[in-house]
């Protein structure tokens, strides 16, 4: 077996919902929806399936949908895309995987900030790159400048970021953008940037990508899924955009991993971007419900909760809370006692792990989101 598979144990999010499954406990762990999906989307793949064609698409995704990530992004985010600067992936990980494996050697060094998303560092093992780890610091998360300057060597080909970040909800700005620019440019340096998050901002806070910035324009790549904008968490579509000459290093790649993506559930994204900005504000605002009945029940309950901008997620302070045990023994009780799943902090890191925050998530049915937060009121009450 490959030895960096060897070492690999099954994610926590197939873990927490496998529990949730064999107790019947209400899953606020994994980070999906209970509702099937927006009508328009679903009922555009049900026609895609019929009328359209179920045979390979091109390897870079249908034209018209790479038109219509171009045409959302400057509709959204007022970026300027061309049509040889996307490629559509199976989801945002193969994504991912196509710029590891497209813009990594072995020997190569990545810049991965924790906590994080738990692919990043078993993809860049895989290809023999070394992955050099720097952490947020809470209650605000914000990225560590100094620290990222410190841990680039020679070795330094790529930084790899989360922006709105999972699991802490935290935003990159513009001014921290400016300072990867310098050290981009300054050591050769390509930037990676997950921004499948993009959509889910509750706060008001302004998304930026690299992309934006002139100076990060042409060594920088942006990741987007459409099953985070569209709650479509199954669908597995995703894209990649990047200036040309990285773009088709990238395509590469990707027809080796999937090579292409479900014509029908390409289809349906396309008429999904193109659905009037209006759209997309309600689509935000119908998760912004939960989040606030979510935020709200377990403040009442005595959580203490840290800021968080943006995803399907809120999470707690332990300590702060009155509760003495570190994350991995909460969630594990939480399950058993309370009948509750939710997300260790610490399962987002591979070394020196925070253990004093949960995440909680709060796509869910408004029923379901009070039978949890009474039962973890009753947890809580339980522990102090």
């Amino acid at each position: 077996m490959n030895r960096s598979i060897a070492k690999l144990g099954t994610t926590i999010f197939e873990v927490m919902s496998g529990l949730a499954r064999e107790t019947g406990a209400i899953n606020l762990g994994q980070g999906f929806p209970d509702a099937q999906g927006p009508a328009e989307l679903l009922d555009a793949a049900a026609r895609a399936l019929k009328e359209k064609s179920n045979q390979y698409p091109p390897m870079r995704g249908l034209p018209e949908l790479r038109a219509a990530i171009a045409q959302y992004y400057k509709a959204h985010q007022g970026l300027d895309l061309a049509d040889d600067e996307i490629v559509v992936t199976s989801g945002a990980t193969e994504g991912l995987a196509a710029c590891i494996t497209g813009l990594l050697n072995p020997g190569d060094e990545v810049i991965l900030v924790q906590p994080l998303y738990d692919a990043y560092a078993p993809l860049a093992e895989l290809v023999g790159a070394v992955p050099r780890f720097v952490s947020l610091t809470p209650p605000h998360w914000r990225l560590p400048m100094d620290d990222i300057r410190a841990a680039v060597t020679a070795k330094t080909r790529m930084i790899l970021l989360n922006t709105p970040h999972n699991p802490t909800g935290s935003m990159i700005g513009q001014a921290e953008f400016e300072e990867l620019a310098v050290i981009c440019n300054t050591h050769d340096i390509v930037l990676v940037c997950d921004e499948v998050w993009e959509a889910m901002v509750f706060d008001g806070t302004r998304h930026v990508s690299p992309l934006a910035l002139e100076s990060l324009r042409q060594r920088s790549v942006k990741i987007g899924s459409a099953g985070k904008i569209f709650s479509l968490t199954g669908w597995k579509v995703g894209w990649l955009c990047a200036a040309p000459p990285l773009a088709s290093v990238l395509a590469k790649a990707h027809q080796f991993l999937t090579f292409t993506t479900p014509p029908a559930l390409q289809w349906a994204v396309t008429e999904g971007l193109m659905l009037p900005v209006e759209w997309h504000k309600a689509h935000v605002q119908s998760h912004a419900d939960g989040r606030a009945r979510l935020e709200a029940g377990l403040r009442d309950a005595g959580f203490a909760l840290l800021p968080s901008s943006a995803t399907w997620f809120l999470h707690t302070d332990l300590k702060a809370s009155g509760i003495d045990l570190p994350d991995t023994a909460f969630c594990d009780r939480s399950v058993r006692e309370a009948g509750v799943v939710t997300i260790p902090f610490s399962a987002f890191y591979a070394q020196a792990p925070e253990t004093g925050f949960v995440r909680f998530c709060f796509t869910k049915p408004e029923a379901t989101l009070d039978e949890a937060l009474e039962r973890l009121a009753k947890f809580r009450q339980s522990l102090i």
